[in-house]
């Protein structure tokens, strides 16, 4: 594999993943919420299982199912 293959590889399937949780507003907020024992938001959740797992980390935002107000 060439130095170009790998770099697109690495932008294709790290990259834009992490570009779209970064910059989706269904990703949750930037802050944790008052009174959450945990210092990270659900933001930060996502980024973190996106770097670690890659392609598998993105698959498993896109695919969360969301709580909704009304049901």
């Amino acid at each position: 594999m060439d130095a170009t293959t790998a770099a697109a590889v690495l932008v294709l399937f790290y990259g834009l993943p992490l570009l779209h949780v970064l910059l989706t507003p269904s990703a949750g907020p930037w802050r944790a919420p008052e009174g959450a024992r945990c210092p990270f938001s659900p933001r930060v959740g996502w980024i973190v299982l996106v770097l670690l797992l890659g392609p598998v980390g993105w698959l498993m935002f896109v695919t969360r199912r969301r709580k909704r107000a009304g049901a």
